[in-house]
């Protein structure tokens, strides 16, 4: 497929939709903004679509809990318009309040034998161990080759902006299958790639985990902001480094990568 269309949804609160579009733009995709209640009233949409994301921000004031009544209208108004879009073997992003709602939603983690966890959530995210919200940059490892957002064995370096970011599973046995069954797509690290406490890890994650991803490895949730470094100006210190590659690029070229490929 040469013609790649994306879907960015917004909604109250949602802030970081302008900048997802532009970076699914620079990788080729013809992307556009959509409001959370026009998806509702139409998801016909999707099926023009191939990516689907969910953005940053703070949709409806975080009310309740981060990404919580996002996931409430995924779970009642979209569901099966999301598990038909995945079932297609199409594409779905959630950053930062996306992984939130996704988590949420039981979207993610995604296990094989219920992909779509609407009335039981085995994963949730909630307030980072320091009490208070963290604007830092941060080291991350790709974790594993099933994402297809993402290249196996890198390192990179990205923003993270939350209040909530820290994952935590409802027992040790959902840990081990996050482990064991290869839904750990990204985790926090120095800049050797050696985990520690905090502000290594900024929010206190169980096993360090920034970003995870289903069965398919389709469908990828993460804390940090790719679309904050896709320019190497928006690096911290781009003036000493000269040039550095945008690491946040590779979320979105992958994405658009794939579809060309595979639908």
């Amino acid at each position: 497929m040469e013609h790649v269309r994306a879907i960015v949804v917004r909604a109250a609160g949602v802030n970081c939709d302008v900048e997802t579009q532009h970076a699914l733009r620079l990788a080729g995709a013809d992307a556009q903004r959509v409001h959370v209640n026009r998806l509702i009233e139409a998801p016909d949409q999707l099926n023009q679509h191939q990516i689907l994301v969910f953005p940053g921000g703070f949709s409806y004031g975080d009310d309740v809990a981060a990404g919580k009544i996002l996931a409430n209208q995924i779970v009642h108004h979209l569901a099966e318009p999301i598990r038909r879009f995945l079932d297609e073997g199409k594409l779905i992003l959630g950053i930062c309040n996306g992984f939130q709602a996704l988590v949420k939603a039981g979207i993610l983690p995604g296990f094989a034998d219920t992909p779509f966890s609407f009335d039981t959530q085995p994963v949730t995210i909630t307030d980072n161990d320091s009490g208070k919200f963290e604007d830092r940059w941060v080291h991350l490892e790709v974790v594993g080759d099933r994402c297809v957002f993402l290249e196996p064995g890198r390192r990179i370096y990205l923003p993270v902006a939350h209040g909530e970011g820290k994952v935590v599973t409802r027992d040790a046995a959902t840990l081990d299958r996050l482990r064991s069954e290869g839904h750990i797509a990204l985790r926090y690290v120095d800049a050797e790639g050696r985990p520690g406490d905090f502000p290594i890890n900024p929010n206190g994650s169980v096993d360090a985990i920034a970003g995870l991803t289903d069965a398919t490895g389709r469908v990828l949730g993460l804390m940090p902001h790719p679309e904050r470094y896709i320019h190497p100006t928006q690096h911290p210190h781009w003036t000493r480094l000269g040039a550095p590659r945008p690491d946040g690029t590779m979320f979105f070229t992958r994405a658009v990568e794939y579809v060309r490929e595979h639908l």
